[in-house]
């Protein structure tokens, strides 16, 4: 659906999130979307921060027999509760949303998303793993409601949207790159992109 990016590197967004997809069309570079067939079941064992950089570069490696010549965006996001090891995915059903707040209340969360541009030509490609710290109010069962009520958060890992009416659950949000958070590290990304040959700005 885009002509080819003008290093004459084909950029791919390994990816449905609509997210996604609106962040990259902020860099003002010509792309295309596909979808990867990964699983993203987490290994036994495996750390959150590990599972997320594991998926982007799965994500990105899923699609590079289509796009043999592309430069390939994948991406992956877990939610854990700092210090442990209790994980938030997707909730995908208004319960599980539900549930994950009241987890995730009073306590600080970590947003680790894992980023890797793959460029299938060579086999060369760059991982990084973005963590943004998030503490969440001492939500009450109603305001968690009232939130659900407003906001279409199912399709976002730990239920709470930041870019939209999830801003109101926060206390504060940390970290080096706000876009991170919402799915796609646009700082690190162009980092990458440049180093492949593209110019930004």
């Amino acid at each position: 659906m885009f002509a080819a990016t003008p290093s004459a590197h084909q950029l791919v967004l390994a990816s449905t999130s609509p997210f996604r997809r609106e962040l990259l069309s902020r860099l003002g570079l010509p792309f295309e979307v596909f979808a990867p067939d990964t699983d993203e079941t987490t290994l036994p064992n495996e750390t959150p921060v590990a599972t997320a950089e594991r998926l982007s570069i799965a994500k990105a490696a899923a699609v590079a027999n289509r796009f043999p010549a592309a430069l390939i965006i994948g991406s992956d996001q877990v939610a854990y509760i700092a210090g442990t090891a209790q994980c938030f995915g997707k909730p995908g059903t208004r319960e599980n949303a539900t549930q994950q707040l009241r987890l995730m209340r009073g306590k600080e969360v970590i947003f680790h998303t894992g980023l890797c541009l793959l460029n299938a030509a060579s086999g060369r490609r760059h991982v990084r793993g973005i963590p943004t710290a998030v503490r969440f109010r001492e939500l009450s069962d109603d305001e968690i409601q009232r939130y659900l009520d407003k906001e279409d958060a199912l399709n976002c890992a730990g239920s709470a949207r930041s870019e939209g009416l999830g801003i109101s659950l926060l206390e504060y949000l940390r970290g080096d790159d706000p876009n991170a958070l919402v799915g796609l590290p646009l700082i690190a990304l162009c980092e990458m992109l440049r180093a492949e040959g593209l110019q930004l700005p």
